[in-house]
């Protein structure tokens, strides 16, 4: 539980974030909603504050911060408390699930999307949002690392890390998107997302429950 520390205690400045970087905020929602599921029922694992499901029509999420949730149900979501690892849902409950930026932050993430793929129904769709260990800003990230209050909690993944975990957990036929192809300070206009991965910093990988 040691990563919902710096969530719990500076939860104003993981706001501040996304207004800083509006760019690349706009940027991120724009590759993850290329891969939603336009209709079905879904949650948002490691919900926040609901700077993802609000804005996508995401009504229920899952986290173990309360004062993240707090500012979640304000705007609309329903939030349950919890961790990825151990899911409060029955098996196949969804039809799909949304991980953005959260998969850094498990405990453990072969268990955590094993409990994705429990409570999706057959076919059901797993989407995961992650800043890419290879890319530029994550070498940036992981160099850096320790003077952030959030990063020194990380572990960032590359996609082929990603891509291994998935499949370990039962999801197939991947779609990536990716975007943020310049340095955060550089970003003077959202950057549309593009199919693939291996140049943008931000990617987005959706995966079919088996």
């Amino acid at each position: 539980m040691a990563r919902v520390k710096p969530f719990e205690e500076h939860t104003a400045r993981y706001e501040e974030w996304f207004e800083r970087h509006r760019h690349a905020y706009a940027s991120e929602l724009m590759a993850v909603r290329e891969l939603l599921p336009p209709q079905g029922l879904g949650f948002e694992i490691g919900v926040g504050s609901g700077r993802f499901a609000a804005p996508l029509g995401i009504k229920m999420g899952i986290d173990p911060s309360p004062k993240m949730g707090k500012i979640a149900l304000a705007r609309g979501i329903q939030v349950v408390g919890g961790v990825a690892e151990a899911l409060p849902f029955n098996d196949s409950t969804f039809d799909f699930a949304l991980m953005v930026t959260t998969i850094c932050f498990l405990d453990d993430p072969e268990a955590a999307l094993y409990e994705a793929h429990r409570v999706l129904k057959p076919g059901g769709k797993l989407i995961i949002g992650f800043v890419d260990r290879e890319s530029p800003l994550g070498r940036i990230y992981e160099q850096h690392k320790q003077e952030n209050v959030f990063y020194r909690y990380a572990t960032f993944f590359s996609v082929d890390e990603v891509i291994s975990l998935m499949g370990k957990a039962g999801f197939g036929s991947l779609e990536f998107r990716q975007t943020i192809f310049k340095g955060l300070q550089e970003l003077d206009e959202p950057e549309a997302p593009q199919p693939g991965y291996g140049k943008g910093s931000f990617v987005v990988v959706s995966g079919r429950k088996e």
